[in-house]
C-alpha cells in the first residue's frame, strides 16, 4: 500500500511541476476563439439554453456535448481567465493518469512497470498538445472517461453482474459525449481479455468463449456504431470531411500507413513538434515502405503469441488510432500530435514490459534496468518541458510550427493573426499573403488580407480578397461582414448594409456584423435601428471595445451623453491604446462639465498618438476654461499649425490673446 501510495503522489507531483506553468499560458488563436474566447454559448456559463444547444450543436464540426458542458463550468466560474481553462486540462489529466495506473497495476500486479507506462503517458512530449491546448478539452476529458470504463470493466470481469455492466456503459457513454474517438474502446477490452486478463487466448480454439466474450460487448458496440454514425454525419454536414476528388482514397491510404510509422518516430524522437501538419503528396516509396513496416509487425507480435503483451499494445495502437488515421479524412492535417493521446499506451506497454523481459534474457545487473528508466524519464520530462514552452502564446506556437514544418499555410495565417493583435499590421500581411500564395483556397487567409488592408485603410484593395473569400464559401459570415465594412468605407453604405443583414442571417449571434450594421445605419440616418442593431451587438460580446465605442458615438451624436461616457470608458479600459476612444471620452466628459477628466483623457490621446489636431484643439479648450491660459495657448497654437483649417482653434486662440492682453 505505501508503495502504491508512493507512485500516485510521484506521478502527481511530476505532472503538476512540469505543467503547472500552464496556468500563466494565454489562449491561442487557433480553435479556441471558436471553442471558448467567441463563443457566446459556453461565454455565459452553465445556463439552460447552453445545455440544450452543448446537445443539438454541430458547431466545429463536432458532436461532443460533454466537452461543451466542461468549458461552460470553468466559464460559470471563472469567466475567460484563461488559466483556469488551462488548469482543467491538468487536472483531468493527472487524474487520467493516475487512473492509468490504477488500472495497470489492478490488471498485472507490477507496480513499477505499471508506473512506468503512466509516467510516460502523463510526460511524454507528443501529449504536450492535448493539455496545454484549452480546445484539446475532448482530448483530456474523453481521456478520462476511457480510464474510468477500464476500471469499471476490470472490476466487472472480477465480479460479473448487471451492476457492474452498467458502470461500464454509464463511463463509456459518457466518454462517447466528450469525444467520438472512444469508438473504438470495446475492441481494446477484447484485447484485454486476451492479457492480462486471459480471459481468451491470443490462438482462441474455444467457440463459445469468443461467443460469450463479444456477446458481452454488443451494447458497447452499439453505442460505438451509432456514435460512428452520428459523428460522421456531424462532420460531414460542417463541411469538415473532404471529398475523394479534394484526397484520393490511395493517397488516404498511403498517409494513413505513413502516419502510424511518424507517430512511432515522434514517440522515440519527439522533435520538430508542431500544432499543424500540411497535408503533402508523399513519394510512392515511403507509403510502400511504411505499408511494409506495419504488416511486418503486425506478422511479428501475432508469431510471438507465447507473449501476448506485444500483440495486445501493437494492437491498441493500430486500433485506436483507426478513426483519425484520414481514411476518413476530417480537416487538412496529415497526421496530428493530440491523435496519440490514447494510442500510445499501447505502445508503452510493449516497450515496458518488453524491456522488462528482455534484460531479464539478458541477466543484465538489477540497477540497469532502473537506471534505463530514469534516464528516459528526466529526458521525457526534459523535451516536455521545452515543447510547453511554444504554447505559452499563439505568437511563439505558430512562430515555432513554421520553423519545423514546410508551407505551412495554417501557422503563416495564424501567426499573422497574432503579429496583427499586436499592432503590427505591417509584417502579419506579409504572413497572410504567405499563407494565401501557399493555399489560395484558404478562406481565412483571405479574409484576412483582406482586414489587414483595411486596417492599413485600403478598403479599395481589400474588396477583391473579400469577394474570393465569399466566391470560396457564398455563406461565409466573416466574409459578409469584412466586404459590408469595405463597402462602407468606400461610400457604398447599402451595399454595405446588404452584407451585414446576410452575415447576421448566416450567424445570428455575430457580434461584429450588428454592430457594423448599426454603425452603418446611424450614419445613413437611421439612428434608432442603428442604436437596436449596436445595442444587441454589444450584448452579445461585451468585451468588444468597437462595438463599445460605436456605441459610444451613435449615444453622444444623440445627445444620449451620460450613457456615451459609460461606453467610451469601457471601450478605453478594453483597448487601452484607442487614441480616438480616449479623445471621444474626454469630449463626452467635457460636455458634462468634468473638464479636468477630459483634459486628461486629450494628454492622453495626444501621447497616444502624436500630431492628433483635434485633440490638441479640445485639451487648449479645456485647459483654458482651467485657466491655464499659456499652457492653453500652446496647445491650440499647435493644433493650428497641425491643421490651419481649423477655424475653432484660430478663433479659440485670438479670444484667448485678447483676454490675455486685457489682463
Amino acid at each position: 500500500m505505501t508503495r502504491r501510495l508512493t507512485v500516485y503522489l510521484s506521478l502527481l507531483l511530476a505532472i503538476a511541476a512540469i505543467y503547472a506553468q500552464v496556468r500563466h499560458f494565454d489562449f491561442v488563436n487557433y480553435d479556441d476563439p471558436d471553442y471558448v474566447v467567441e463563443n457566446a454559448h459556453v461565454r455565459a456559463g452553465l445556463t439552460s439554453s447552453g445545455v440544450a444547444w452543448a446537445f443539438t450543436s454541430g458547431d466545429t464540426a463536432n458532436w461532443i456535448p460533454l466537452t461543451w458542458l466542461s468549458h461552460m463550468a470553468v466559464a460559470q466560474f471563472f469567466g475567460l481567465e484563461s488559466g483556469w481553462h488551462h488548469l482543467a486540462n491538468l487536472l483531468l489529466h493527472v487524474l487520467s493518469t493516475l487512473l492509468l495506473f490504477a488500472v495497470l497495476h489492478r490488471l498485472t500486479g507490477a507496480l513499477w512497470r505499471s508506473a512506468l507506462v503512466a509516467f510516460f503517458f502523463g510526460l511524454h512530449p507528443l501529449h504536450v498538445e492535448s493539455v496545454a491546448w484549452i480546445s484539446e478539452r475532448k482530448d483530456v476529458l474523453s481521456g478520462f472517461f476511457w480510464m474510468l470504463t477500464l476500471w469499471c470493466y476490470v472490476r466487472y470481469t472480477e465480479r460479473p453482474g448487471p451492476r457492474r455492466y452498467a458502470l461500464v456503459l454509464i463511463a463509456f457513454c459518457l466518454g462517447l459525449l466528450a469525444k467520438p474517438m472512444l469508438v473504438t474502446l470495446p475492441f481494446v477490452l477484447l484485447l484485454l481479455d486476451v492479457w492480462p486478463l486471459r480471459r481468451i487466448g491470443l490462438v482462441p480454439r474455444d467457440r463459445s468463449v469468443i461467443y460469450r466474450l463479444f456477446t458481452e460487448k454488443i451494447p458497447l458496440l452499439a453505442l460505438s456504431v451509432a456514435a460512428s454514425f452520428a459523428t460522421f454525419f456531424v462532420q460531414r454536414s460542417g463541411g469538415a470531411v473532404l471529398t475523394f476528388d479534394t484526397v484520393p482514397l490511395t493517397a488516404r491510404l498511403g498517409n494513413a500507413f505513413v502516419s502510424y510509422c511518424i507517430y512511432l518516430l515522434q514517440m522515440v524522437c519527439p522533435v520538430r513538434l508542431a500544432v499543424f501538419y500540411p497535408y503533402v503528396e508523399l513519394p510512392l516509396w515511403q507509403q510502400a515502405a511504411a505499408a511494409l513496416a506495419v504488416f511486418g509487425v503486425s506478422a511479428l507480435v501475432i508469431r510471438q503469441w507465447r507473449r501476448p503483451y506485444l500483440a495486445v499494445g501493437w494492437f491498441w495502437y493500430l486500433g485506436t488510432l483507426l478513426p483519425v488515421i484520414g481514411l476518413v479524412q476530417v480537416g487538412e492535417q496529415a497526421h496530428a500530435d493530440r491523435y496519440t493521446y490514447l494510442p500510445l499506451i499501447g505502445i508503452f506497454l510493449m516497450a515496458v514490459w518488453g524491456a522488462e523481459e528482455l534484460l531479464g534474457s539478458w541477466r543484465a545487473p538489477a540497477w540497469l534496468g532502473p537506471a534505463l528508466a530514469a534516464a528516459l524519464c528526466l529526458a521525457s520530462v526534459a523535451v516536455t518541458w521545452t515543447q510547453l514552452q511554444y504554447w505559452k502564446g499563439s505568437e511563439s506556437l505558430m512562430d515555432h510550427a513554421i520553423r519545423v514544418t514546410s508551407r505551412n499555410y495554417v501557422a503563416r495565417n495564424n501567426y499573422g493573426a497574432a503579429l496583427r493583435s499586436r499592432g503590427r499590421i505591417d509584417e502579419a500581411l506579409v504572413q497572410f499573403r504567405e499563407a494565401v500564395a501557399i493555399r489560395p483556397r484558404n478562406l481565412e487567409a483571405q479574409n484576412n488580407v483582406g482586414e489587414a488592408l483595411m486596417q492599413q485603410g485600403h478598403p479599395g484593395d481589400a474588396m477583391p480578397y473579400f469577394l474570393e473569400a465569399l466566391r470560396l464559401k457564398p455563406d461565409s459570415p466573416e466574409a459578409h461582414a469584412n466586404l459590408g465594412s469595405a463597402l462602407d468605407k468606400s461610400g457604398r453604405s447599402a451595399e454595405a448594409v446588404a452584407h451585414y443583414r446576410q452575415a447576421i442571417q448566416y450567424r445570428p449571434a455575430y457580434a461584429e456584423a450588428h454592430v457594423g450594421l448599426g454603425a452603418t445605419l446611424a450614419a445613413m440616418g437611421q439612428p434608432d435601428e442603428g442604436l437596436r442593431e449596436l445595442f444587441q451587438g454589444v450584448h452579445l460580446k461585451p468585451e468588444y471595445a468597437d462595438g463599445q465605442y460605436g456605441l459610444g458615438l451613435v449615444l453622444a451624436e444623440m445627445g444620449r451623453t451620460a450613457e456615451a461616457i459609460e461606453h467610451f470608458s469601457e471601450a478605453v479600459r478594453l483597448q487601452p491604446n484607442d487614441a480616438a476612444a480616449h479623445f471621444n471620452l474626454g469630449t463626452a466628459l467635457g460636455a458634462q462639465g468634468q473638464i479636468e477628466a477630459a483634459a486628461q483623457e486629450f494628454r492622453t490621446a495626444l501621447r497616444l498618438r502624436p500630431g492628433y489636431a483635434a485633440a490638441e484643439l479640445n485639451l487648449g479648450k479645456a485647459l483654458a476654461y482651467l485657466g491655464q491660459y499659456q499652457d492653453a495657448l500652446a496647445h491650440l497654437t499647435e493644433a493650428l499649425r497641425l491643421d490651419p483649417n481649423l477655424t475653432d482653434a484660430r478663433e479659440a486662440i485670438a479670444q484667448l490673446r485678447a483676454a490675455l492682453g486685457r489682463s
